[in-house]
């Protein structure tokens, strides 16, 4: 019928245009504002408040193959709690008989790239449901009550193509929740607090005997600014942590990324696993796709390990970069570099995995350390390692030339970083402290004091080793990478100790 409405109007324009010409009025006003109105309202359109009028347009399907939570590599247990949450829209009778009350909403927090939107995904395969997308900026406008009405038709998209597509259930996926969901400050004339009253009424409007069934599914990377109102049960009824994967996942990861790609026998994948310590899903699946542009590069038709390394280097510290360094530059970003490779083999054996000359992204040089093992609780005595191999570069260079360089800032600010954690988790003489309280005279002073007893005990322990230094030195410069199985051969033959 509107459709019918807009052409029938059109052809009236130019009959009522015709006719006031005939009367003999002046007609050239009129077209001016009809001009002027026609810009107004095609420069508006997708904006303001046209946007939460009912009759907007929907958003298009999007065709894709199916998406299973065996795609998904390394979140066993928050598939596990997923699944759980979905039986509930799968297995109905089931749940009516014990008298369990359906889900509202899922909520699945954790770092960025850590898999929430694939998990989403293979939540509405799983329960063969219809599957909405958005993200929280989408309902986020400078006009009173567009986010609102965002929300609505959202919720009423979701119902009908359930219905129209004759599924009993839908899936709504809302990213970045917090932007719609964060706290509220007490007023109840905010754009964002209209926003989030709706979504909680529609959230309300969920009912256990409705066809079809809404499950509403948010992801957000910081859980701690939502509204208590929006995390309580009856709404969010279940909170998903989605964490970076542990070394078995990564491996789970890079095994499932490994699938399309013609991978050399013999590699290593569990090496490489180890190696990417700290990495998300989406970090993996890039270390992957970068190592076959590699081997592009070199025409070769399969993947070595070295491509997997270098890699790793790139996701980690970015591309080589081609700017040359004087020949006094490279010796001291090399003793600098040896500084810290040495000190973290004399704190932690074995955690060397390469030592590069080759400057990559904003570094000159770097070292990729690979923990034996996945690490979650930390001792004081473990920081303190940690800073004291952050300081190896410094010491080295006070060592060799008697002072230091601003290659070292990045490594204080690690080290100063590591300081903080010392003193939240109450393991310095200040004892158990609010952090919060300390003044910044407080802060220099607890810094000061811990870093330059750290720095002499570095400088001591680097001094006995200088044999290594010299006889590194050379091969370092020369090769421009040394592998960790290098470095530590290197460091027996000439170690004094």
């Amino acid at each position: 019928m509107r459709k019918y409405g807009i052409e029938i109007a059109i052809g009236l324009v130019p009959i009522i245009i015709a006719f006031l010409i005939f009367i003999g009025q002046n007609v050239v006003p009129m077209l001016m504002l009809g001009v002027i109105g026609f810009a107004v309202v095609y420069a508006a359109r997708g904006r303001g408040k046209l946007t939460a009028m009912t009759g907007q347009k929907q958003r298009t399907d999007v065709k894709s193959t199916p998406f299973t939570f065996e795609q998904i590599g390394g979140q066993e247990r928050a598939k596990q709690e997923l699944v759980e949450a979905l039986d509930f829209l799968v297995h109905q009778d089931k749940i009516a008989k014990l008298g369990i009350r359906p889900l509202k909403g899922i909520l699945l927090a954790g770092p960025p790239g850590t898999g929430k939107t694939l998990l989403a995904k293979a939540a509405a395969q799983y329960t063969d449901s219809i599957y909405l997308a958005a993200s929280g900026s989408e309902f986020v406008e400078m006009y009173v009550g567009v986010g609102a009405g965002r929300v609505r038709d959202l919720f009423k998209e979701a119902r009908t193509k359930a219905n129209k597509a004759k599924k009993s259930s839908a899936v709504i996926f809302i990213d970045e929740i917090e932007v719609i969901g964060g706290k509220r400050d007490g007023g109840q004339q905010r754009e964002y607090d209209q926003t989030l009253n709706q979504l909680l009424t529609e959230m309300d409007g969920i009912h256990a005997n409705e066809s079809p069934r809404i499950l509403l599914i948010a992801a957000t990377n910081r859980k701690e600014m939502l509204d208590s109102a929006l995390l309580r049960p009856g709404r969010f009824d279940r909170h998903i942590g989605v964490e970076l994967p542990d070394k078995k996942g990564r491996l789970h990861i890079l095994n499932i990324h490994a699938n399309n790609k013609p991978i050399e026998d013999g590699v290593d994948l569990d090496r490489i696993a180890r190696e990417s310590f700290g990495f998300s899903g989406a970090q993996l699946e890039s270390v992957m796709n970068e190592a076959a542009i590699y081997a592009m590069r070199e025409s070769r038709e399969q993947i070595a390990e070295n491509h997997l390394s270098m890699a790793i280097d790139k996701v980690m510290m970015g591309e080589k970069t081609d700017r040359e360094a004087t020949k006094e530059e490279r010796e001291r970003i090399a003793l600098h570099e040896l500084g810290h490779a040495i000190m973290a083999e004399l704190v932690r054996p074995g955690s060397v995995s390469q030592v590069a000359l080759s400057p990559r992204g904003q570094a000159l040089g770097y070292v990729r350390h690979n923990p034996q093992q996945d690490q979650y609780l930390y001792t004081k005595d473990f920081l303190n390692g940690q800073i004291m191999i952050a300081l190896g570069g410094a010491a080295a260079e006070e060592m060799f030339y008697g002072d230091r360089s601003t290659g070292s800032r990045g490594d204080f600010e690690q080290a100063m970083n590591i300081v903080k954690t010392l003193v939240e988790s109450g393991l310095t003489d200040l004892g158990i402290i609010d952090a919060s309280m300390m003044t910044k005279d407080v802060w220099a002073l607890t810094n000061r004091t811990i870093l330059d007893e750290l720095m002499l005990q570095t400088k001591g322990m680097l001094e006995s080793r200088r044999d290594v230094f010299t006889k590194s030195l050379e091969t370092l410069l020369r090769e421009e990478t040394l592998s960790g199985d290098e470095f530590r051969t290197l460091f027996a033959t000439n170690s004094a100790a």
